[in-house]
C-alpha cells in the first residue's frame, strides 16, 4: 500500500451499504469515500490514486477497468426527469436514469441493463428496461426479483424445455431400460430415499443387502443425469450455465428442467431409474471392497427425515433391520471423521413457513438428527472414495478432474477467531503456527469448543464465527484436500441433479471406468469450476435474501412485541439481537439505550456503560421490544427491553 499520496493502484473494489469503498488489498484495504468513488460498484476492477489522509491513505477512483455487472434489479420510480430504477441492492448507492421507456410502470420491479455509465450530460448511469417483473411488494415480483438480481432464470427458454421433452418421450416408458443390459440390476434389493418432506428431486438412493460370507453390502445410488443431458446439448448448456438449483423459502428454481430434475432423473419410488453407484463391501466398520458403475435401481420406500428417525427407533416398523444397519455403519464413519480431525458442525436450522399466499404463518427449526447424519455419512463417503478412485487412476496433480477444496483457515482469522472465544468464556488453544497440519490439533479443538457450546445461547454464535473463520470450499482442478472434513481427496458426485460439478465428476468417472482418455482442456474444466462456485454463493445469497424478505414481513405485524433472543453482533453504533424462535435478526442502536451512555468495546465484543460498567457482551440472552420495520431496506430495529449484562 503507498506510504504517501499520488500513487496510482489497480484492484477489486467493495462498496458497504453506507457507500464506502475499499480497494482489496493484501498488504491492508485503501479506504474510498462515497463522493469518491466515481460510480464504482463492488466487484469492479478499478484504477484509484491515492493521497495522505489524516489519519491513513485514502484513494479516489479514476477509472473503473472492468464492470462486474451491467444489469441490476430494482423498484420503478418517478423523477425529475421521468422515470428511474432504484436498486434492490442496498450498495448500489445511485438510481438509474431509464430511457426509451416511457410506459415502464413507476411501482412495479424491473430487470435493466447499463446502456451509459458516465453520460456526456452528467446525471446518473443511463438504462433500459428488459423486463418488467411484477409490482413491488407482491411476494411472486419479490422472490422473482432476488433471483433475477443475481443473474439467474427463473424460467427455461423454450428450446431447453422441447429438448427436455423429448428426452422424456424416449425415456419415460420403463420397459426401455430392460434393453441396457451392461449396467447392474439393483431392482431386487431393498433401496430407500431419505429426504426433506418437500424435496421433489430425489438425487440419492441407498440400498442395503447381507452378503452370505455376513459381511454387508451398501450402495450409494446416484441419479444418471449424464445417461440423458449429453455434453453440448441445449440441456447441458443450460445446466452449465445455471450451475445450481436454487432453494429459495417458497420454491425451487432448478438446474435441469421439471421433465429431468422431478420425474425422469429423480429417483422416485416404485419406478425404475438408472442410476451411477458406489457400491461398498463392510466388514465390521471398515469398507473392503468398492466398485462403481452404471446401474438401474426400484426405490422401495421414499423416507422423510422424520419417517426415518421413527422406523430406527421403532423395531416393529418395515426397514427398521436395514435403516439400524445403516445407522451403525454411518456412526462408525462418523466417530472416525471426528477422530481424525473433521470438523463438526451440524446445526440446527430455522426456515419460515408459509401459506399459499406466501404470507409467513410460523417458523420451523430442523433438528439435525440420526437420519440426516445418515445420510450425510454415506454420500461422504460415496465423494471421498470416488475421489480417491479418480486421484490414484489420474495422479493426484491432475488438472482433469473437479474436485471440491477446503484450504486450512487463515492464520490471522484463526487468531481473531480465538480472541473472540476468550471474550465469551472459551479457550481456544492454537498451534505454534495458526491453521496446524490439514489434521492437526486446531481442528480438533474446534470440535472441542463446539461441543462445549452445545445447547446453551451462545452455540449458534459460536458456530457461524468458527464457520467464518474458515475458507470457502471451492470446485476447481487443484487438489489440495478438504480441511474442515479431513479429507485428503474430496469431490461432489451425490447430487447431480442439483448441482454441475456433480455432473462433470460423473463423466470424468465414466471416461476412465471405460478405459477412455480424457480429451477435454485442462483450463476449461477449471474455468467451469470457478464459475460453478461463483454460481453456488449466488444461489446462496439469493436463498438468504429470501429468507431475510419473509423474516422482515413477519416482524413488521409484531410492531409493540416483547420477544427473546441473543446478542449476535456489537458494533460501534449498536448492538444486534438474534431472536430465539426465528432466527431474524435485529439492531439496538447503542443511543436508544437509556440506563447509561454505551460505548463499544472492540476487544471484549461488548458495549459497556460508561458510568455503571455494564456490559453487554456477545452470547448473552437479551430480552427486547420490535420497534421499527423497513420493508424497502429489509431491516429490523428492536429496542433493548430488560437485561442481565454482567458487570466488570
Amino acid at each position: 500500500k503507498p506510504a504517501a499520496g499520488g500513487g496510482r493502484v489497480r484492484g477489486i473494489i467493495d462498496v458497504t451499504r453506507g457507500g464506502r469503498g475499499f480497494l482489496l488489498q493484501e498488504n491492508g484495504d485503501i479506504p474510498i469515500l462515497r463522493d469518491a468513488l466515481g460510480s464504482a460498484l463492488s466487484g469492479d476492477l478499478v484504477e484509484i490514486v491515492t493521497r495522505r489522509g489524516q489519519r491513513e491513505v485514502v484513494g479516489r477512483v479514476v477509472q473503473v477497468l472492468e464492470r462486474k455487472r451491467g444489469s441490476f434489479v430494482g423498484e420503478l420510480v418517478k423523477t425529475a426527469d421521468g422515470v428511474g430504477l432504484r436498486p434492490d441492492d442496498p450498495r448500489v448507492y445511485f438510481d438509474f436514469r431509464i430511457v426509451g421507456a416511457s410506459g415502464a410502470p413507476v411501482g412495479h420491479k424491473a430487470v435493466i441493463d447499463v446502456v451509459e455509465w458516465n453520460p456526456p450530460a452528467g446525471g446518473g448511469p443511463l438504462a433500459k428496461v428488459r423486463e418488467v417483473i411484477g409490482p413491488a411488494g407482491e411476494h411472486e415480483t419479490e422472490m422473482r426479483a432476488i433471483v433475477a438480481a443475481r443473474g439467474f432464470e427463473t424460467d427455461f427458454p423454450k428450446d431447453v424445455l422441447d429438448e427436455a421433452d423429448k428426452l422424456y418421450a424416449e425415456w419415460s416408458d420403463v420397459s426401455t431400460y430392460e434393453v441396457d443390459t451392461s449396467r447392474k440390476d439393483f431392482r431386487g434389493i431393498p433401496t430407500l430415499t431419505i429426504d426433506p418432506e418437500n424435496a421433489k428431486d430425489f438425487d440419492d438412493a441407498i440400498s442395503y443387502r447381507k452378503l452370505e460370507d455376513g459381511s454387508e453390502e451398501i450402495g450409494v445410488h446416484i441419479a444418471d443425469v449424464t445417461h440423458f443431458v449429453r455434453p453440448g446439448s441445449l440441456l447441458d448448456r443450460e445446466a452449465e450455465k445455471r450451475a445450481t438449483s436454487i432453494y429459495l423459502v417458497d420454491r425451487t428454481i432448478p438446474m435441469l428442467p421439471p421433465q429431468l430434475s422431478n420425474d425422469l432423473c429423480s429417483l422416485k419410488p416404485e419406478v425404475d431409474r438408472l442410476t451411477f453407484s458406489a457400491v461398498f463391501t463392510v466388514k465390521g466398520d471398515e469398507v473392503t471392497d468398492r466398485w462403481f458403475g452404471r446401474t438401474v435401481i426400484r426405490s422401495t420406500k421414499r423416507f422423510t427425515y422424520d419417517g426415518a428417525d421413527t422406523a430406527l427407533k421403532e423395531t416393529a416398523l418395515p426397514y427398521h433391520a436395514e435403516l439400524s444397519a445403516l445407522w451403525r455403519f454411518a456412526s462408525a464413519l462418523r466417530k472416525k471423521r471426528f477422530d481424525e480431525g473433521a470438523v463438526m458442525f451440524g446445526t440446527d436450522e430455522v426456515r419460515p413457513v408459509l401459506d399459499a399466499k406466501g404470507e409467513v404463518i410460523g417458523f420451523k427449526r430442523t433438528i439435525y438428527t440420526e437420519s440426516h447424519q445418515l445420510i450425510e455419512e454415506l454420500m461422504l463417503l460415496a465423494n471421498r472414495e470416488v475421489a480417491g478412485y479418480v486421484s490414484k487412476r489420474l495422479g493426484r496433480k491432475n488438472r482433469l478432474f473437479v474436485y471440491r477444496i477446503h484450504d486450512v483457515p487463515n492464520a490471522e482469522k484463526l487468531d481473531e477467531l480465538s480472541v473472540f472465544l476468550r471474550a465469551i468464556g472459551y479457550q481456544l488453544s492454537l498451534p505454534a503456527r495458526a491453521g496446524g497440519s490439514k489434521t492437526g490439533t486446531s481442528q480438533k479443538d474446534l470440535n472441542r469448543i463446539l461441543t462445549q457450546a452445545k445447547g446453551k445461547p451462545e452455540e449458534r454464535l459460536i458456530t457461524t464465527a468458527t464457520i467464518r473463520s474458515m475458507a470457502k470450499a471451492v470446485y476447481t482442478t487443484k487438489n489440495i484436500g478438504h480441511y474442515g472434513l479431513a479429507f485428503d481427496d474430496y469431490a461432489h458426485f451425490t447430487s447431480p441433479i442439483r448441482r454441475y460439478p456433480d455432473v462433470m465428476v460423473h463423466r470424468t468417472l465414466a471416461t476412465i471406468l471405460e478405459g477412455k482418455q480424457i480429451t477435454e482442456d485442462p483450463a476449461q474444466i477449471e474455468q467451469k469450476a470457478v464459475h460453478a462456485s461463483s454460481r453456488e454463493v449466488d444461489a446462496a445469497e439469493a436463498e438468504r435474501a429470501s429468507v431475510k424478505l419473509k423474516q422482515v414481513e413477519y416482524f413488521a405485524k409484531l410492531i409493540g412485541e416483547k420477544r427473546e433472543g441473543v446478542i449476535s453482533g456489537v458494533t460501534e453504533w449498536g448492538i444486534f439481537i438474534e431472536d430465539s424462535l426465528t432466527g431474524a435478526e435485529g439492531l439496538v442502536r447503542l443511543a436508544t439505550i437509556t440506563d447509561d451512555t454505551y460505548e463499544h468495546d472492540p476487544k471484549k465484543f461488548a458495549a459497556v456503560g460508561r458510568t455503571t460498567k455494564k456490559i453487554l457482551r456477545l452470547g448473552d440472552p437479551a430480552t427486547f421490544i420490535v420497534e421499527r420495520v423497513s420493508l424497502e431496506d429489509r431491516t429490523i430495529d428492536f429496542s433493548l427491553q430488560t437485561n442481565e449484562p454482567v458487570t466488570n
